[in-house]
């Protein structure tokens, strides 16, 4: 990425950097037969996901939460606090 195009994806709104991480993850949910949807993103940074396809149910889908999304989402989108899965 270019210093401008970083410096515009700084500053973009909150929910739409959010949403540019997802779809970065997604390719690797949805090659185990998954998907994420973004719900919310609240005033505080709390990102709620709601999971589908083989991630429901999936006794994986906690860990994936965590360390795939959670992570990924706070390394690169820092007010992002954390993110909680809803049905």
């Amino acid at each position: 990425m270019t210093d401008a195009a970083t410096t515009r994806a700084k500053s973009a709104p909150l929910r739409d950097r959010v949403l540019s991480i997802l779809d970065l993850i997604r390719p690797a949910i949805q090659s185990d037969g998954g998907d994420v949807e973004l719900v919310d993103v609240t005033p505080a940074g709390l990102v709620r996901i709601r999971l589908h396809g083989a991630c429901v149910g999936c006794p994986s889908s906690s860990m994936t939460r965590r360390i795939g999304i959670e992570r990924t989402l706070k390394d690169n989108v820092p007010e992002v606090t954390g993110v909680e899965a809803v049905a």
